[in-house]
């Protein structure tokens, strides 16, 4: 059989490879997008533990608990930030290929189509695995303490993959419905937002009793406390079974989602 009259051939994993240097290269080309990202979390860092810090520790235990304990406390929703400010850049990014016409360039090419979006989700988890260890080596900096032992660290870090994972997908959806690429950097705002409104910087049994019962209700809470349980040695419960399951539904509903747009516009 010629070369002509065979049948076109597609290598997911190859193309998805193709397309992850793709990503990786631009976030090379642009260090400027990760410095904002990585930026944004350590701002808050530092904000509350310098600033708040001695306040909040001493209504957490006393006045002897202080900026050491707060800082114990904090640093676990400001490592679930800085996976949310990844996403806002994912965003962005998929958003920047729907206006500038490369999607209408790959549908002329012999790619799998998958591989697009697959480039895309490895590329932000590679992103944001270098954005947590920068600043959870700036939150060691300023007080951050964890009692965890190697394999806690091992745990946390394989739920924080989890985490990253489902948040890319959505992140991936909600570039692609953006009509721009102002409106992708906007539409990600309220995950950035609902760690204030969860556990994360102040315990939920000291907020009003509406908001008290959304942040004990929402998907971030028990994700900040499987991961300050996993990382200071603290009873979790079943916030690490509510988490993965929160975290599954997201994974999910992001992934069909995505999958559904991207067809239509790839398919268009």
């Amino acid at each position: 059989m010629s070369t002509a009259t065979q049948p076109l051939r597609f290598y997911p994993l190859r193309d998805s490879a193709t397309m992850l240097r793709r990503n990786l290269k631009h976030m090379l080309r642009y260090p400027s997008m990760t410095v904002m990202l990585v930026g944004m979390p350590i701002v808050f860092l530092l904000l509350f533990v310098y600033v708040f810090g001695g306040t909040m520790g001493a209504g957490l235990g006393g006045e002897s608990a202080g900026r050491a304990q707060y800082a114990n406390y904090v640093a676990p929703a400001i490592i679930l930030m800085t996976i949310t400010a990844t996403i806002q850049g994912t965003a962005i990014s998929v958003a920047m290929d729907m206006a500038e016409g490369v999607i209408a360039r790959f549908r002329t090419m012999h790619i799998a189509r998958v591989s697009v979006l697959t480039g895309h989700v490895i590329g932000s988890m590679v992103q944001a695995l270098i954005s947590l260890a920068v600043v959870i080596g700036v939150a060691l900096l300023v007080g951050f303490r964890p009692s965890a032992g190697v394999g806690e660290w091992l745990a946390a870090t394989g739920f924080l993959l989890i985490v990253t994972f489902a948040l890319v997908w959505l992140a991936v959806a909600l570039g692609q419905v953006s009509k721009s690429v102002e409106t992708a950097s906007n539409l990600p705002m309220p995950l950035v937002l609902l760690p204030f409104l969860g556990s994360g910087f102040a315990p939920t049994d000291s907020m009003p009793a509406g908001l008290r019962w959304f942040a004990e209700y929402q998907p971030f809470t028990p994700i900040i406390e499987t991961l300050r349980g996993l990382l200071m040695g603290q009873a979790i419960g079943a916030n690490a079974w509510l988490a993965l399951g929160w975290c599954a539904v997201i994974a999910l509903g992001g992934y069909l989602w995505s999958k559904k747009l991207f067809n239509r516009e790839f398919s268009g």
